[in-house]
């Protein structure tokens, strides 16, 4: 090994002594006929498919004479430059022209094409970070020409190439029996929620369409003291004050974060919540966008949520408040708000319909030992879905590792 850590037989020179690159251009969109020809034109948000054959958007022989743009040949890798794209990249499988958030690296005798390419992909973090700043992160053709580039014999090339294919192959064949665990997992939590309210999950020899002894088909209403939400008229935001939080403030467990949530004064704190106030025991239901993306609210604290959210109270004499908010992540449930949405803008579910769903009622002492059963095999799903989720942290740290190793010459 060298002092750069590389094989003392390598060299380290800049991608843009090795390389020919130029990026692409895009013809006026106010000649139509520019954009009615037949020459792929490729846009950085293709650049995922690894090898382009085909493209959204096709140009003509003049869009190319009278704009940056040109045609790069097969065989020539593509890098994108732009916004949350940077460093994506593909191969051309036909000969095709980009845009100017493109750049074409051209293939050459001096570099294997597929050595550069996962070259330039263990360098992406970088090149990520690099590009961070301004209205749109962006790099340039100057910051990857700049890149210093280790490059073994042609052969020693090929043989890296080959190791590092085989070994992210396994490394992909494992992260995708990963997550189809993690999809199987999704789906058997959903068959939890159907037969725990369904009363097959704590009763056996239940017929398909009916409910065990001492259940009752109700509403959502009938088991809730109120339910509703604030008055849609958008409070003055200010620094601190009462927290006013909405669905971007729920996190993907299902909880609220308050780190970033806007802040309302004392005033209109107690005007809004004569109608309906968030309390310990409640459910929070979501009624636009993010529908069925329900909390349950498990803490003391004064605050509000918008309107874009109902605000459910089970009656606690009659309902627990954590078997009612289980119903709500329930497949019924799922049922009843397609059965109920409003598809405008933006799909929503009114409160007149949330109080309409369905609600399967049995006695409050058989209530909880649904929630003990459940949660029991819930839980062991969960320590499944986060063993998951650090073993796909791994196959990535393990990713880097593999690619670390082949550019120091650690591989073979």
């Amino acid at each position: 090994m060298t002092e750069n850590n590389i094989p003392k037989h390598w060299q380290v020179k800049k991608l843009g002594e090795v390389c020919n690159t130029t990026s692409g251009g895009t013809p006026s969109r106010g000649n139509k006929s520019f954009y009615e020809g037949d020459i792929p034109w490729v846009k950085s948000g293709e650049l995922d498919k690894g090898l382009i054959l085909d493209t959204e958007e096709k140009i003509s022989a003049d869009a190319i004479k009278n704009s940056s743009a040109k045609v790069f040949p097969k065989g020539t890798l593509l890098i994108a430059l732009y916004g949350a794209t940077i460093g994506k990249l593909a191969f051309l499988g036909v000969d095709a022209a980009s845009n100017q958030a493109v750049c074409g690296i051209y293939k050459n005798d001096n570099i294997d094409s597929n050595y550069l390419y996962h070259f330039l992909f263990s360098k992406k973090p970088s090149l990520v970070k690099q590009g961070i700043g301004g209205a749109q992160p962006n790099i340039s053709q100057g910051i990857l020409k700049n890149l210093d580039i280790p490059i073994p014999p042609l052969p020693e090339q090929l043989a890296i190439v080959s190791k590092i294919e085989e070994l992210l192959s396994d490394l992909e064949n494992g992260k995708q029996q990963l997550l189809t665990a993690q999809q199987q997992l999704k789906v058997y939590r959903q068959s939890l929620l159907k037969a725990a309210f369904e009363g097959k999950l704590t009763n056996k020899g239940v017929k398909e369409g009916e409910l065990p002894k001492g259940w009752k088909w109700v509403t959502l209403q009938d088991v809730c003291n109120k339910i509703g939400d604030i008055d849609h008229k958008m409070p003055k935001q200010l620094e601190t004050g009462y927290p006013y939080v909405s669905t971007k403030d729920f996190t993907n467990d299902l909880k609220i974060s308050f780190d970033h949530a806007k802040y309302i004064s004392q005033e209109d704190y107690l005007n809004l919540s004569r109608k309906i106030k968030p309390e310990k025991g409640d459910i929070i239901f979501p009624r636009y966008g993010t529908i069925g993306k329900n909390v349950l609210i498990d803490f003391d604290k004064e605050f509000l949520v918008s309107y874009s959210c109902a605000v459910v109270k089970p009656n606690k004499d009659k309902v627990l408040s954590k078997y009612v908010y289980l119903y709500t992540l329930s497949p019924k449930v799922t049922e009843e708000i397609r059965k109920y949405t409003v598809e405008t803008t933006q799909a929503n579910v009114g409160i007149a319909s949330i109080k309409s769903f369905v609600f399967p009622l049995p006695p409050l002492d058989e209530q909880q030992y649904v929630i003990d059963v459940l949660e029991s095999k819930l839980t062991v799903c969960d320590k499944i879905v986060e063993t998951i989720k650090e073993a796909l942290l791994k196959s990535e740290s393990l990713r880097q590792s593999i690619l670390k190793k082949a550019f120091s010459g650690q591989l073979i």
